[in-house]
């Protein structure tokens, strides 16, 4: 089978899942990926030393900037001419709107968030979460070639090789760009959630401590320091639930579950997070989950491997400590 992976990257940082869509590839038989973009030779060179057979590099100024229109068009004009049998894409806010582009352009469909990928004969049948993650899906996409979406940490990162060689191909930008980019600003200094290892999140219970003598939003403030500091301890991301976004204790970009991020780190710990569904989904295929809550009922323990049944304002400073002594920090 004939595999192309698109590799994601900004301002020339690669999109971790690109390499697991990569490793994934290859276990189909040989793997093509593509690069768009200018001047992104570490890209191709890592693309070769993470698997790639092949890289397809389309170095052109037109794609110096991500826009939909001329990325699209180059990558289904590349399709056309070479047919694979499948492409994969990492799951990002900007795959996906390629993906589902560039299937428009190639009579396709795409299989968002694939999880699990089986063979039956010539046919590529995808497992994927429905309704909320409640459900497993087994699907199939009657286009070809199929193309996929990955979510981040689903499949194992293959080993880099240095140096390893490989064919490489250039390819040519298609078609203008109706819009163009003006510039970036970042909107917060934090870590991905998606790409973390480690997610320490805090629910609705980091504003409930009277003994702080502090005004709901005050406590939270207090509580998510905490949670940041056990964290940047650890070197991992801050994330939160709903609840927590909702009453303004911390900005969307943390928020864990159903309408927020869905995340598979290693270690996932939750503070004063009850543990709704909505919060699950997002989090339960997480390695090992850590609960603290004040509440020795709420569902959050129903998923977690260890819980803490007690206050997150003794039980994470305790912790944070510990773990400083034993990291010798």
């Amino acid at each position: 089978m004939k595999t192309f992976v698109y590799i994601d990257h900004f301002k020339g940082e690669v999109q971790p899942a690109s390499w697991e869509a990569l490793g994934l590839a290859k276990t189909f038989g040989t793997a093509t990926a593509l690069v768009f973009g200018s001047g992104f030779d570490e890209i191709t060179k890592a693309a070769f030393e993470y698997g790639a057979d092949e890289v397809i590099v389309v170095d052109d100024s037109a794609l110096t900037d991500y826009r939909a229109e001329p990325y699209a068009s180059t990558l289904s004009a590349l399709a056309s001419s070479s047919t694979p049998n499948l492409i994969l894409f990492p799951s990002t806010t900007r795959t996906r709107e390629l993906a589902a582009m560039s299937a428009v352009d190639l009579n396709t469909g795409v299989l968002t968030d694939v999880t699990k990928f089986e063979m039956n004969g010539a046919q590529l049948i995808a497992t994927r979460p429905i309704y909320e993650g409640k459900v497993l899906e087994k699907t199939v996409c009657a286009g070809k070639p199929v193309m996929a979406t990955i979510p981040g940490r689903a499949y194992p990162k293959p080993e880099q090789v240095a140096g390893k060689p490989g064919t490489l191909t250039k390819g040519e930008a298609k078609a203008d760009a109706l819009t163009t980019v003006q510039g970036y600003s970042a909107s917060e200094s934090a870590v991905n959630l998606g790409d973390a290892g480690i997610i320490v999140s805090g629910g609705r219970g980091v504003s409930n401590n009277p003994s702080l003598g502090l005004d709901e939003a005050a406590t939270a403030k207090v509580g998510f320091e905490m949670i940041g500091g056990l964290a940047s301890l650890l070197g991992g991301a801050v994330g939160a639930s709903r609840a927590a976004v909702d009453a303004g204790y911390i900005t969307y970009s943390h928020q864990v579950g159903q309408t927020g991020k869905v995340v598979s780190p290693d270690l996932y710990i939750a503070c004063g997070v009850s543990g709704a569904i909505q919060h699950i989904v997002g989090m339960r295929n997480a390695k090992v989950i850590v609960a603290i809550n004040k509440d020795a009922d709420a569902p959050i323990f129903k998923v977690a491997r260890y819980g803490v049944v007690g206050d997150l304002f003794a039980i994470v400073p305790a912790l944070t400590e510990a773990l400083k002594k034993k990291l010798g920090k």
